[in-house]
């Protein structure tokens, strides 16, 4: 992600909100699926969603980071999908939530 924007396909979902939004940090609440794609052609693909069902959050991200330690020289590209009805979802919550405190 150039200048830390959110990918083209990911804006389309909500433009006006999404389309200014910079990202340093994405919980994994908000990750859909992890595409690993190795050197040698193999292709893992997470499903963050079942795996959050099935494991606390911590366990799951200190499995995800062992990964990519140790397959760190065999990883060609890294593809977060997002859960973008999810974010939606959450900004809309909370702005609303915000903007009933500020009235």
């Amino acid at each position: 992600m150039p200048d830390n924007k959110l990918p083209p396909n990911v804006i389309k979902a909500w433009p006006d909100v999404l389309k200014d939004i910079e990202v340093d940090v994405l919980p994994l609440e908000y990750l859909d699926t992890i595409r690993v794609t190795f050197t040698n052609g193999k292709i893992w693909e997470i499903d963050i969603q079942s795996s959050l069902k099935k494991s606390p959050i911590e366990t799951l991200e200190e499995t995800i980071e062992t990964m990519f330690k140790e397959y760190d020289q065999d990883i060609e590209n890294v593809d977060f999908r997002l859960d973008t009805a999810r974010i939606k979802d959450d900004i809309k919550r909370r702005t609303h939530k915000f903007m009933k405190k500020r009235r």
